[in-house]
């Protein structure tokens, strides 16, 4: 028997349960860098000892932080269903929970890749890249990160896996980072939608939208005992 799909669409609010900063929150890193300054081509070009300082920040806090009982839910949610994770995060907590399948959107804070070609990505093994590291065109290794004003090449299929899911669940995204927000709204009308954040907004236009005004670990105990409990 085909077991029903469900999709989790998650973004900043899923892992700063787990000590990661988000870029948004008042005390979040952006308050300490300018976008523009570490988060475009422009700023790679720029100053890569910039850019590559703050992604070695990045990843020795992600290495640092562990996978908290909201990715933990998650991933047991595979034991019963079809379970798709698409993510804005570029952290592998979802990973180091047990997900088998995971997209992620914006890249990988644990991968690097090539400045000339982006189909060379190599695992990062610590927490640092280092300026003169290079791949094998001889090109500078950057973040494997989709920068802003980058496209973003998994967008397609993610728009595939989330198209056909039975239940589709987001939590803790703003549903305001596009072109990712989007995905919501291609789902149907009659399936059955979640969304875990603590924060109000305006929804009314999605139909079957049950929305938990709390945070990822609070909402995904609610949601995974309804969905443990309920024979979908």
């Amino acid at each position: 028997m085909k077991k029903v799909k469900i999709v989790v669409f998650t973004g900043a609010g899923m892992s700063a349960e787990s000590g990661i900063k988000t870029f948004r929150a008042s005390d979040g890193l952006w308050e300490e860098y300018n976008i523009e300054d570490v988060a475009t081509f422009t700023a790679w070009k720029k100053n890569q000892v910039l850019v590559q300082q703050f992604y070695n920040k990045r990843r020795k806090q992600v290495m640092d932080a562990k996978p908290n009982l909201a990715h933990q839910l998650v991933a047991r949610l595979q034991d019963n269903y079809d379970v798709h994770i698409i993510t804005q995060n570029i952290d592998d907590l979802h990973e180091r929970a047990g997900s088998k399948k995971v997209l992620h959107l914006h890249g990988e804070i644990m991968k690097a890749r090539s400045t000339v070609d982006s189909s060379l990505i190599y695992p990062i093994k610590n927490w640092e890249i280092k300026i003169g590291e290079l791949c094998e065109k001889g090109s500078q290794l950057r973040p494997h990160i989709v920068w802003f004003g980058e496209a973003v090449p998994e967008m397609e299929n993610a728009s595939k896996i989330a198209e056909t899911a039975d239940v589709f669940i987001t939590i803790g995204t703003s549903l305001n980072v596009y072109p990712a927000a989007n995905l919501i709204n291609e789902i149907k009308d009659e399936t059955p939608k979640y969304l875990i954040d603590p924060q109000q907004f305006s929804l009314d236009y999605i139909k079957n939208l049950t929305h938990l005004k709390t945070t990822a670990v609070e909402g995904m105990k609610i949601l995974f005992k309804k969905l443990t409990e309920t024979n979908l």
